[in-house]
């Protein structure tokens, strides 16, 4: 058969996995604000705003550099400290249900507010944020979110937060009156929400791979040689076919959003990493998911979370499963930056020996040859980004 002709099966899955497939970003039910470009250009400036930490040093786009796909290069996040896990890209986050690698945060906008509390990542407050806020955006949060409260000076104790891990600044925070806590609470999310509004707009372009099923689907036999080589069309057939790895890389973000354990070891240097198990307690009772007082959304609107998984059992070692878009612009790659090239990510998955193979890895017999045609086909997937200027 020609390589580069496609069954009509096999069509639809690459018309599945095309970028032109890729609906528009929902909205999200909580957060009323997700569409407001009041609330994106917000947004924008908070990502980058490094007076948001503890340092004066550390933001959004320390993680999440804009010229390096919005993830940085290393084996685990850096800001205040190191955090025990690598950054994940946010090239399509609008249209997850869950984010982190385990899925303990339920949308945008309470992901963008996890970091800023964390000793390791912005090691702030959110009382000092709300400092920040009204010192330095009283105007644009107010054209968007309404009037900010009075606050006096002992008002805003500058390191009090909610944290068991803290407890000067659990002391602190639980001796402030509880309307005062609220008022700096609200804040707090909505800063969150007018992030995420933001993150939101960063979605990706057409790629070779997208020229060629545009081609395929013109049924345009120059186009198709135009945009792909040979040896990277056998690993696109290889990647819907032997290899199997539409198991988990499906659909035009070629993830399919869910958790899995496919056996990649923990790092000697750090904790056991239980991963999707010990978050589904935590995004339960976070005090920022769908069903929050903070949140827009109806208790119908937050299906996700109210049907949610609860087999811990299960989802012992599980992360979520990355993008594939842009995959070869970002390693390290997994959970802990435990691979540094794309070849290593594709001999472990063939290496695995059968006792250790999940059922979701089904590609243990590739050649070296086949392996090089995969990672061909994934260096096709590179594309800009776009987001809002």
């Amino acid at each position: 058969m020609d390589l580069h002709t496609w069954s009509e099966k096999e069509k639809a899955v690459l018309k599945s996995l095309w970028i032109e497939s890729l609906p528009p970003v929902p909205d999200d039910p909580s957060n009323m604000y997700d569409n407001d470009p009041r609330a994106v250009a917000l947004g924008k400036r908070l990502f980058f705003e490094a007076r948001l930490s503890g340092n004066l040093r550390v933001s959004c786009a320390t993680c999440h550099p804009p010229n390096m796909n919005f993830v940085d290069n290393l084996p685990l996040a850096h800001g205040m400290g190191t955090t025990d896990r690598r950054s994940m890209p946010l090239v399509g986050a609008g249209y997850y249900a869950w984010l982190f690698w385990d899925g303990r945060k339920d949308s945008l906008w309470a992901q963008a507010l996890g970091p800023f509390e964390s000793p390791v990542e912005h090691g702030f407050t959110r009382t000092q944020c709300a400092s920040i806020i009204i010192k330095y955006y009283k105007r644009q949060y107010e054209e968007i979110f309404g009037p900010l409260p009075s606050f006096s000076k002992k008002d805003l104790p500058p390191l009090a937060k909610p944290s068991l891990d803290e407890p000067a600044a659990l002391k602190a925070w639980i001796s402030m009156p509880v309307e005062r806590r609220e008022d700096v609470t609200r804040i707090y999310a909505n800063m969150g929400k007018a992030i995420a509004a933001f993150v939101k707009t960063i979605v990706p372009t057409a790629s070779r791979f997208d020229d060629y099923v545009a081609a395929v689907m013109n049924e345009d036999p120059s186009g198709m040689m135009k945009a792909l080589t040979n040896e990277e069309v056998k690993g696109l057939r290889l990647f819907l076919g032997k290899a199997k790895c539409t198991n988990c890389h499906s659909g035009p973000l070629f993830t399919n959003g869910d958790f899995h354990n496919i056996g990649v070891p923990q790092p000697e240097s750090l904790p056991p990493d239980n991963g999707r198990s010990e978050a589904i307690a935590g995004v339960l009772v976070d005090e920022f998911n769908c069903m929050s007082r903070y949140s827009d959304a109806q208790r119908q609107d937050c299906a996700e979370l109210r049907f949610i998984d609860t087999d811990t059992y299960k989802y012992i070692g599980a992360f979520k499963t990355p993008t594939l878009r842009n995959v070869s612009e970002r390693p390290p790659y997994m959970h802990a930056g435990q691979f540094k090239t794309l070849q290593e990510v594709l001999e472990f998955y063939r290496d695995l020996k059968p006792e250790q193979r999940s059922a979701d890895l089904e590609h243990g017999n590739l050649t070296d040859l086949e392996l090089s045609q995969l990672e061909a086909f994934l260096r096709t997937l590179k594309s800009p980004l776009t987001f809002a200027k």
